[in-house]
């Protein structure tokens, strides 16, 4: 799985606009945390490039104040972890914890 760092707030209006021509995907990861490692597999372990989501991966200890922007942005409560679906530069859906899953987020698209 081929991973976009997310690591700056302007980075937030790049997803905007890539959004309009394809599904994009954050992950907001925490590092610490054993949920966020499990999420994180299960996701990497069922991705397939054929649904057209192109992924970003946020560090949330590395980068804890984009967490809270990207939570503002796209109107979501913030969690750890957390994927995030954008498409037309809104979020479509959002799961946190046991509930993220690629089959799920592939049916939202």
């Amino acid at each position: 799985m081929n991973w976009n760092k997310l690591t700056n707030a302007s980075q937030l209006d790049e997803i905007k606009a890539e959004s309009a021509d394809q599904p994009v995907l954050i992950f907001k990861h925490s590092t610490t945390c054993s949920i966020s490692a499990m999420a994180l597999s299960r996701m990497e372990r069922n991705w397939s490039e054929s649904a057209g989501i192109k992924p970003y991966y946020l560090d949330l200890l590395a980068n804890r104040p984009l967490s809270g922007q990207v939570a503002d942005t796209f109107e979501v409560n913030h969690q750890s972890p957390q994927v995030l679906l954008i498409q037309d530069g809104k979020c479509v859906y959002d799961a946190s914890h046991m509930s993220i899953s690629f089959q799920a987020l592939t049916q939202a698209v």
